[in-house]
């Protein structure tokens, strides 16, 4: 096995870890402000991974930029859709957990 497919190997398994780690953080996190915050970082860091990884096994640039697009358009879609639901709940009087 080459270089490069172990590391793709290694970053898209990483990338995995992460979405797997927002998603225990989803279920396990006690409110919806800490529920987006495990989501939206372990997700966006998966997702960073993945991409670098799948960018290695890229035959073009303009491959490359295709990924690297979709990644700044997921991140900033995330972050939009992390700040809309988190304003929804402190509307509706959603107090932050305080242990």
């Amino acid at each position: 096995m080459a270089a490069t497919e172990f590391l793709t190997l290694l970053l898209v398994a990483l990338g995995g870890f992460f979405f797997l780690a927002g998603t225990v953080g989803l279920l396990r996190f006690p409110d919806v402000y800490t529920r987006l915050h495990a989501l939206t970082k372990a997700d966006n860091l998966g997702l960073g991974l993945i991409v670098v990884g799948l960018a290695l096994q890229a035959e073009s640039w303009f491959v490359v930029g295709k990924l690297l697009l979709i990644w700044v358009l997921v991140l900033i879609s995330g972050a939009s859709v992390a700040h809309l639901i988190a304003h929804g709940a402190l509307a509706r009087g959603i107090r932050p957990w305080l242990r």
